[in-house]
């Protein structure tokens, strides 16, 4: 295996751990936080938050970080421009993509804290009503620009690689 077909193949790996993490984060999340509004179990809502961190920890930032390198890398590999209207284009898009994440990470982990801390459903604060909803709200247009990304990365529009 050549080194351009491993670094691709390790790239489009990550990228598959970061969009399936972020997919399977959103849903357990979404509907574990609707599950307990319904019946009042608490249990499950800490399970599903707790897990929700994990997964951001474990999988969604080490695949950032690899989306980064491995991007490079095959960029050079190319000999693409770093300062080409494409590259900058899906650079530009995956760093508001992280200024959304990073928040959503924060706010996971204070509903999560805050879940562990109350005794019951009925105890959480509204602050962590309004985080579920702000987590949901950043999320979205979280996720649609990773499709962006995608869209950009596999079509690469010859106008937008070359300088």
């Amino acid at each position: 295996m050549d080194a351009y077909t491993l670094w691709k193949t390790v790239h489009i790996i990550s990228a598959a751990i970061l969009f399936g993490t972020g997919l399977g984060i959103a849903f357990f999340a979404w509907f574990g936080y609707r599950r307990a509004i319904k019946t009042g179990e608490l249990d499950g809502l800490r399970a599903v938050l707790y897990l929700t961190v994990m997964g951001d920890l474990f999988f969604t930032a080490p695949a950032v970080v690899f989306q980064i390198i491995s991007g490079g890398v095959l960029m050079s590999i190319n000999s693409w421009a770093p300062a080409s209207p494409w590259a900058l284009t899906v650079l530009g898009l995956f760093t508001l993509v992280g200024l959304l994440w990073l928040p959503v990470v924060a706010i996971q982990v204070h509903m999560s804290r805050e879940a562990e801390r109350v005794a019951s459903m009925k105890d959480l604060s509204p602050n962590f009503h309004r985080r579920f909803v702000l987590w949901f709200v950043l999320g979205v247009p979280a996720f649609l620009l990773v499709i962006a990304i995608f869209f950009l990365v596999v079509a690469k529009p010859l106008s937008v690689i070359a300088n």
